[in-house]
């Protein structure tokens, strides 16, 4: 009988830590329709992002804690005779926070920031990007396939060191989307037109 009641109690606890973890909502990205598009003074980028937060980011936000959320561009030339070639590397910092006097979520880049009255309003706009530009005239050449590739990442080197140790050593805490790649051949196009909708906020960036 003693044996039988600690068969149990284990099967029950193995029950319950099932459950639990079913129940927790994993944190996740996931990059939809990258797209290079031409313009006028180069070549702009457009992808949406699908952006899960579990409850401990959510909570983090509610506290105070600020999150940085950076999309990393890249672009690279196959040559058979050796390596392939970066022909360059960009990335865009976004900051996601919580205001308590205000009451009010703020998603900023750079001199530039909206503010929200909801989490989702906010991670709407932050999963939309539209019309950065990463390509500048001349910096491709027509009719020659590239690889283009995006990502999106919570970016924890940026935030206080004390929380970095706690952080780093959680699973929670590690959001990273898959490097989205497709192929793309600059062609001599008309600009695209822009449209109203609104979208994340781009700063002017440099090149890495």
């Amino acid at each position: 009988m003693p044996c039988y009641g600690k068969l149990s109690s284990s099967l029950f606890l193995g029950l319950l830590l099932l459950l639990v973890s079913s129940g927790t909502r994993a944190a996740e990205i996931s990059v939809r329709n990258p797209n290079l598009s031409a313009g006028d003074d180069g070549y702009t980028l457009a992808a949406d992002f699908n952006i899960n937060l579990n409850a401990r980011l959510d909570e983090a936000i509610a506290k105070g804690i600020t999150l940085y959320f950076v999309v990393d561009f890249e672009l690279s030339r196959s040559r058979w005779y050796w390596l392939d070639e970066q022909v360059i590397s960009r990335s865009q910092t976004y900051q996601l926070s919580y205001h308590a006097l205000t009451r009010q979520y703020r998603l900023s880049s750079g001199a530039l920031h909206q503010s929200f009255s909801t989490l989702d309003d906010a991670q709407r706009i932050l999963s939309r990007l539209r019309n950065w530009q990463v390509l500048d005239k001349g910096s491709v050449k027509a009719d020659q396939t590239y690889l283009a590739a995006v990502r999106m990442r919570l970016d924890l080197s940026q935030m206080p060191k004390t929380f970095q140790v706690n952080a780093l050593a959680n699973r929670d805490w590690n959001l990273s989307s898959d490097w989205a790649r497709w192929n793309f051949t600059p062609v001599e196009t008309a600009p695209s037109t822009v449209t109203g909708t609104p979208t994340l906020l781009v700063p002017s960036t440099d090149a890495k």
